[in-house]
């Protein structure tokens, strides 16, 4: 199959914004866009009978308007539609196998209901093997098509306990489409002995500082070879690194974290990384999964 971003429709704004962010980066990758609708009560395609009695009618209404909408936007745009007789959640984690990227709609709450995505993209997210990026309406990047470098830089969260590969992939390819700079952030809090009464001990705060840059650079350095035009900037927080993420995504255009794919059996299915800028960040927010 010809490689292929992917978005799921359910005719809500969420969805609405995801698929037109789809559409801008399916367009800059020069990829084709799937919409796909599922729904377990789709019924074998009807034979000539009026669209009043197909029971498919609202169904195949969402991807047809959107559809519609997108090929607008981007008449070179080679986009499909897909109904699927399946369960939404398994009809995309199938989906998403096969895609370059998942894309879904994130709805902006409140605080505290801010943890509940819904019984749709919590579980897509945890399990996908591939990216899937969550778009909220009313993002930065949810509107006109944008001219190249008009919208915030790519900011990628790394951990620095291991390979970052996969993230600093799909993030220098990012930065590079967008024509954007990239910055990469990495937050660690500080260890109980650099704390003294008066604040914490300068020396070591400066010793973990330079030692944390030092990965930094290594991680980057051969990814800046392979993306030359890419302009890069790094930054070190010593706080929580959650806070650091959230903090530094402020003005982004897109917000890169990770998830490990195979965590401890009771471990929540995310990071507290992940888990802060989904729920926090308000631009959009890619899930890389990596080893």
């Amino acid at each position: 199959m010809e490689p292929v971003v992917t978005v799921g429709l359910d005719g809500s704004p969420e969805s609405l914004a995801a698929a037109r962010w789809a559409a801008d980066e399916a367009d800059r990758r020069r990829l084709t866009l799937r919409l796909l609708h599922a729904w377990p009560l789709l019924t074998p395609e009807p034979v000539h009978i009026p669209s009043e009695m197909d029971q498919n009618y609202w169904a195949k209404r969402i991807v047809h308007h959107a559809k519609a909408e997108l090929q607008a936007r981007h008449p070179g745009l080679t986009i499909v539609g897909n109904l699927v007789a399946e369960d939404a959640q398994e009809a995309l984690l199938k989906a998403s196998a096969e895609s370059e990227m998942t894309v879904l709609g994130s709805r902006g709450l409140e605080p505290v209901e801010s943890y509940f995505l819904g019984d749709v993209s919590m579980p897509v997210v945890a399990r996908a093997e591939r990216p899937v990026v969550l778009v909220r309406a009313g993002t930065r990047e949810e509107g006109p098509p944008s001219a190249p470098g008009a919208s915030g830089a790519v900011v990628v969260a790394l951990k620095l306990h291991g390979p970052c590969d996969d993230l600093l992939a799909f993030s220098f390819a990012a930065a590079a489409a967008r024509g954007v700079p990239l910055q990469a952030v990495h937050g660690r809090s500080m260890p109980l002995h650099a704390h003294v009464p008066w604040g914490t001990d300068h020396d070591v705060t400066e010793k973990i500082r330079q030692d944390a840059q030092k990965l930094l650079s290594d991680a980057l350095r051969p990814w800046r070879e392979k993306f030359p035009s890419v302009q890069v900037t790094s930054g070190i927080g010593l706080e929580s690194p959650t806070k650091v993420v959230v903090r530094t995504a402020k003005d982004a255009g897109l917000l890169v974290v990770g998830r490990r794919r195979h965590r401890p059996a009771l471990a929540p299915p995310l990071g507290s990384v992940a888990t802060a800028a989904i729920h926090h960040a308000r631009c959009p927010v890619a899930v890389i999964p990596h080893d």
